[in-house]
């Protein structure tokens, strides 16, 4: 595998509709911000075919033909298709953001991919998020291999990067982390530095020279086998250990020369069935050559060694009451369930939705249901519409070229999916079905906007409502008690694209304005007051009087309402009416403006008049006697507070639990977990982690993952409570 030298295909490499799902791979690729993925890509559409020396094809289409906001970001911000073809196979790459603010972007490539290529920088090495999504695609049995780039760095060492991966992925079994090539390297630079200028084959021995921009072939020197053979007989010898051929072990340990072509096919078996981990190097073509380093060899591992659709199990399928269907994996003629992997928005089409198939052929014009995918709770309302689909096409760059049909196993583009979102199911509409969801990360950094403008108000809503459809990861929320637009990001840059996109694509500006937490007061001590609503202006007055007693009540009891009155001091019919009057008053605060909670108000006395008593008055009345009491009580501030869970590396534990104490939190205890992790409990008034998603990141250097949740509401340190209330001061 990858060791048969191949044909420049041309322009044959320009991907086209598959036939077949025999016929297709779907890869992603995988790895920290700057570990030269979409480098990657371009070296490997350039050694396929798919674009010319100048990074084009006919149409001017190109590969990295980004969306406006990467280049201003400096970065990828979403999940790109490029499909290449390769020896016959269509291969669908799917590269994904590196950045941690877009890891929703690189579950919607995991879920549409049947294989993972994690690009490791030599000059970097891996990270710890990459360590995480290389547990999560463990977990599900995923083939994976590995490919190191950066060869040119200064001090960029092959061998010793494949050790360092070997250690980072292989903790159950390092020799399942090995080599396929060893690069070879031209004379020394000035700086001492080798450049890298070909590889060598460990299990054909065959020498693969890219020095003149052109794979050529040749057999190696005698003075050159010795510094191979450590590395090709513990590659042999990986391979063989994970070979279904039970003899094969003990015929290699006998001595018995195994034949290459046996190895290969064990390999590209063991690789597929994600039990091998092959480690490749790769690098861009040099200007004016066709072939990056590596190229051909990862074109023909992916051809060779990673599964076909047919072996992706298909996600848990139901009709739409919830009942299982039994979906045949990949089966073109079968019931039709497509998954949206990702929405986008094109300014001349509309909403373009990227597809994966998994039963079924989709085609164009045609009427499918289109069920939602239960992500209320983020703005993403649940929903069951039939709708017509417009053309399909496969992506390139910023090009579409139009296919007839797309089948099980292969992904296309669906323009004109008015109502779907990333996540929904496209089934057939005689038949709805729904795909369980793939997990989805917790947006929990707040953004509060408000429109700039009375133009921009009026467009707001349309504008958040595509926003959120693009992306799952976000969410929407309408903050009842601070009466805030808040949008829950990822992270900074996540927050940094979602307004870029309000403003650029939907024409929307808007403000960011401090985020309001939802605070609560209420009495520390029991009060009394008396509420004097009278007035005499001509005609019939006014006049209710009711005197109240307050006092605290436990947390969580919201506020109790008790008539005491006796002898009719206030009629029956008006009772009702100071009770209105005290709620009214309740949540508008008695303090600094925050709802009322958990307070027992008892009516003992009042007054009334025959004529100018009414229901009005005795609401003035009891709104009255309310603030009567708080000016002479001691009112506590409530701030809510969240329960905060934290997995975090062994390293950072102390990190962390320092860092939340520091923000008045309380430690409830720690968890070992597996992995060399643990489970940080602890709970945090929320004034103290606004930003935690940020500050976090950076204190674990990426590798830790919180989630919180609302415990309660309690009084607030008296400090900072006298600072909010001087605030709302000024503020009135």
């Amino acid at each position: 595998m990858g060791d048969k030298a191949k044909e420049h295909p041309g322009a044959a490499g320009r991907a086209r509709a598959a036939d077949h799902p025999a016929s297709v791979r779907n890869v992603v690729l995988v790895g920290h911000s700057g570990s030269g993925k979409t480098t990657l890509v371009e070296a490997l559409a350039l050694t396929a075919g798919a674009v010319n020396r100048a990074g084009r094809v006919e149409d001017g289409a190109t590969v990295s033909d980004y969306d406006d906001i990467e280049h201003r970001q400096q970065r990828s911000v979403q999940l790109s298709l490029v499909p290449v073809e390769w020896n016959g196979i269509k291969i669908n790459i799917l590269d994904t953001p590196g950045y941690a603010d877009f890891v929703g972007e690189l579950r919607a490539g995991l879920r549409a991919a049947d294989a993972a290529l994690f690009v490791v920088s030599a000059s970097d090495g891996v990270d710890g998020s990459t360590r995480m999504v290389w547990e999560e695609c463990a977990a599900v049995g995923m083939p994976r291999a590995i490919v190191v780039t950066h060869l040119e760095a200064a001090r960029a060492d092959f061998q010793e990067m494949t050790r360092v991966c070997a250690e980072a992925f292989g903790a159950d079994d390092p020799d399942a982390v090995l080599p396929l090539y060893l690069p070879l390297h031209g004379p020394q630079g000035p700086d001492g530095h080798a450049p890298v200028t070909g590889l060598v084959g460990l299990l054909t021995g065959k020498l693969f020279d890219y020095s003149t921009g052109e794979r050529k072939e040749s057999e190696p020197g005698p003075d050159q086998l010795p510094d191979i053979e450590e590395a090709r007989n513990r590659l042999i010898e990986g391979i063989i250990s994970e070979s279904e051929d039970e003899t094969l072990m003990d015929r290699y340990l006998g001595g018995e020369q195994i034949d290459v072509k046996t190895l290969i096919e064990d390999l590209e078996r063991a690789v597929a069935r994600g039990a091998f981990f092959p480690v490749l190097a790769a690098a861009p073509a040099a200007d004016g050559a066709r072939q990056g380093l590596g190229t051909v060899e990862l074109l023909e591992l992916v051809t060779g060694g990673f599964p076909t659709p047919f072996e992706h199990p298909t996600p848990e399928v139901t009709t739409i009451d919830g009942t299982p269907r039994d979906i045949k994996p990949c089966d073109t003629g079968g019931p039709l369930v497509a998954e949206v992997v990702k929405t986008a928005s094109d300014p001349y089409v509309g909403r373009v939705s990227l597809v994966r198939v998994f039963s079924g052929t989709l085609r164009p014009d045609e009427t499918v249901h289109v069920s939602g995918h239960g992500l209320a709770d983020r703005g993403h309302e649940d929903h069951d519409v039939d709708e017509k689909i417009g053309a399909l096409s496969t992506p390139f760059g910023k090009q579409q070229r139009p296919v007839t049909h797309v089948i099980a196993g292969d992904l296309a583009c669906v323009a004109k999916l008015g109502r779907a979102e990333t996540g929904d199911t496209l089934s057939g509409k005689d038949d709805p079905l729904l795909m369980e969801p793939w997990q989805m990360p917790d947006p929990l950094l707040p953004l509060a906007i408000e429109a700039h403008s009375k133009a921009d108000e009026d467009k707001l809503s349309q504008g958040l409502a595509r926003l959120v459809a693009e992306d799952p990861t976000m969410r929407l929320e309408q903050n009842q008690d601070t009466h805030q637009v808040v949008l829950w990001c990822l992270g900074e840059a996540h927050a940094d694209v979602a307004l870029e996109r309000l403003r650029s694509r939907y024409g929307v500006q808007v403000d960011v304005v401090p985020h309001k937490v939802s605070l609560r007061e209420t009495f520390a001590e029991k009060s009394a007051g008396r509420g004097r609503h009278v007035k005499q202006s001509g005609g019939h007055g006014q006049f209710a009087i009711c005197e109240i007693e307050v006092e605290p009540l436990p947390g969580g009891s919201g506020i109790e309402f008790v008539d005491k009155v006796v002898g009719g001091a206030v009629p029956r019919q008006f009772v009702p009416s100071v009770e209105k009057g005290i709620r009214a008053q309740a949540v508008k605060g008695v303090a600094a403006g925050y709802q009322l909670v958990d307070v027992r108000v008892t009516l003992l006395d009042g007054k009334a008049h025959s004529v100018d008593s009414s229901d009005a008055a005795f609401q003035t009345a009891g709104a009255l006697a309310l603030r009567e009491a708080a000016a002479d009580a001691k009112i506590h501030l409530l701030e809510p507070v969240a329960e905060v869970s934290v997995l975090v590396g062994d390293d950072y534990v102390g990190a962390v639990m320092s860092d939340l104490s520091g923000r008045r939190g309380r430690v409830l205890g720690t968890e070992q977990t597996s992995g060399g992790r643990t489970l940080v409990k602890a709970e945090v008034p929320e004034f103290e982690i606004g930003r935690y998603a940020v500050d976090l990141r950076s204190l674990s250097h990426g590798t830790a993952r919180f989630s919180r949740s609302y415990a309660r509401h309690e009084p607030m340190p008296p400090q900072i409570a006298e600072k909010i209330r001087e605030q709302a001061k000024e503020a009135s």
